[in-house]
């Protein structure tokens, strides 16, 4: 009897150290895996706070730029009533409000002002390659980029830049939409007819009267098509 008492106490310590083994190898199992959670979770509220703090950013920069162009826009209308400042002094100073603001946020109509300031300063080839860049940048722009094709062709024809003016207008033309396509029409007309393409202008006079009536070039061409008819 005591052997046999003997050898089952045996076989419960034994026992028991395994029970312990195992606890010991799930706690230290739970807590690598508990450490590799906390490692996770840390970086990826780390991942959250950089996201939050970058919009939180951007969204400071595009209010400041969203303030300086306000106060471009009323240094280059002269909307202020106290004194008159010089155009020169308040186009350059509505120059470099607009440079400002598209500098923490890349507005297209900032960059377009940003051409039309220089174009006020006189400073043309400054305004065309601002204007370049735009249609560049800006391409999908349905709103703004007939207006930077216009303001290209007025500085090349400034200029004395006809054939590049043709192609600017050209590509006013194929916009989709109708702004200012029948300016176009009509501009590539009195370029032609100043080189003596008189056939290709009188096309484009024709396409006004045609399905521009409305448009105050209409006139123009009308009588253009009545010249070139009686001659």
């Amino acid at each position: 009897m005591p052997r046999a008492i003997k050898k089952r106490a045996k076989k419960k310590g034994s026992d028991e150290i395994d029970v312990q083994e195992k606890l010991a190898d799930i706690k230290d199992t739970f807590a690598r895996k508990q450490k590799t959670v906390i490692m996770y979770g840390l970086g990826a509220l780390a991942v959250i706070v950089v996201v939050a703090g970058f919009f939180i950013y951007r969204s400071t920069m595009k209010e400041q730029a969203r303030q300086l162009e306000y106060e471009a826009y009323k240094v280059f209308y002269n909307e202020y009533s106290s004194g008159q400042t010089p155009p020169k002094e308040r186009f350059q100073k509505a120059l470099d409000l607009f440079k400002r603001a598209y500098a923490k946020h890349n507005s297209p109509r900032a960059l377009l002002y940003i051409a039309n300031s220089y174009y006020a300063l006189g400073d043309y080839d400054n305004a065309l390659s601002q204007l370049v860049e735009f249609t560049g940048k800006y391409s999908d722009n349905k709103d703004l980029l007939p207006l930077a094709y216009k303001e290209m062709a007025d500085i090349q024809l400034m200029k004395g830049n006809k054939e590049e003016a043709l192609k600017t207008l050209d590509k006013l033309y194929r916009l989709p939409g109708n702004i200012y396509k029948d300016f176009a029409l009509v501009e590539s007309a009195r370029i032609l007819e100043s080189e003596g393409k008189h056939e290709d202008a009188v096309a484009k006079y024709r396409e006004i009267t045609e399905k521009f009536k409305g448009s105050p070039f209409y006139d123009e061409a009308k009588a253009k098509l009545g010249e070139k008819k009686e001659g």
